[in-house]
């Protein structure tokens, strides 16, 4: 088994760093619906995910009929071209999720769009869906700011990402039931993971609407703000966050990041060997010696994420 989690848990080699783009398809006009921007001087490794669909409160679909008659989920495939972009790219240490639309974070699946669709389409996409939550699991840090609504597929989003910040106005829940439905982006499986199993199955049973406040009452985020008038409380926290994040040794943190997640679905001993051999790719690094050498030497560390 140790040896199977050796290469399963390897992180990956270094990556040429793609160019600052919009990530949007042929399909799209206007503006890109996912737009990428690395930020620069004292926030240099911090790149940010900003989602711009507000004819529809980034709701995930966007689906188009084309000349052959088939559904092109625009939206989401915007975003999996934006991760496969970042996913391997040692200079990403935290990605922020993030809104351009004001009030809203994400609005979930856009049910006008789902119910044109057949019931194979339906599948399809649903599929897809869960892919690209599964593709969230990215080895740097990731976080959500949530600044206004963030339902269903949206909340899903969220839940994807490692933190979570919210303004204490913001609206979140899991409200598939309330429309006959049941999360199906893993929403199942994240949300009793971050809350517990008798909490999840009450919020998932009711659809009940939770305030930022709220949320951050109950464990579901990890800060609740204020909102100020611009809109952008939780993401100039989350901003901040990320900040606290960046000095830290990046592969130290990479590799506690899959102790944990890795850790977290088995039991403790094999937990632990998980964690043993995270801790055993991080002895050879350059970091762990600079580490011990800026102790030594009472200054503070410059890790080069090698």
């Amino acid at each position: 088994m140790l040896r199977a989690l050796t290469g399963a848990l390897r992180l990956p080699g270094p990556w040429s760093r793609p160019p600052t783009r919009g990530c949007a398809s042929d399909a799209a006009a206007g503006d890109p619906e996912i737009q990428v921007r690395a930020l620069a001087a004292a926030d240099q490794g911090i790149t940010e995910i900003l989602m711009n669909r507000p004819s529809a409160c980034n709701a995930l679909g966007n689906v188009l009929v084309s000349q052959a008659g088939k559904y092109l989920m625009v939206f989401p495939v915007q975003l999996l071209e934006a991760l496969a972009q970042l996913r391997e790219d040692q200079q990403v240490r935290v990605l922020l999720f993030r809104s351009g639309v004001k009030g809203v974070f994400c609005a979930g699946a856009d049910l006008k769009e789902r119910e044109q669709m057949s019931e194979a389409e339906v599948g399809v996409f649903i599929h897809r869906l869960r892919g690209l939550m599964n593709e969230i699991a990215f080895p740097a840090p990731t976080i959500a700011a949530m600044d206004g609504f963030a339902l269903g597929g949206g909340l899903e989003l969220a839940l994807a990402c490692d933190l979570r910040v919210a303004a204490s106005s913001a609206v979140m829940g899991l409200i598939e039931t309330t429309r006959g439905l049941l999360p199906g982006a893993g929403g199942t499986q994240r949300l009793p993971r971050c809350l517990g199993v008798a909490l999840a199955k009450e919020l998932i049973f009711t659809g009940r609407r939770l305030s930022g406040a709220q949320a951050q009452a109950l464990g579901l985020v990890n800060h609740a703000v204020a909102p100020n008038e611009e809109g952008d409380a939780a993401y100039h926290r989350a901003l901040a966050l990320a900040q606290e994040i960046l000095p830290q040794a990046p592969i130290a943190v990479r590799l506690g990041k899959v102790a944990i997640d890795r850790g977290i679905e088995v039991d403790i001993a094999s937990g632990m060997a998980i964690e043993g051999i995270c801790y055993a790719q991080n002895i050879p690094t350059r970091d762990r010696l600079e580490g011990m050498a800026a102790f030594r030497e009472k200054r503070p560390p410059q890790f080069l994420g090698e």
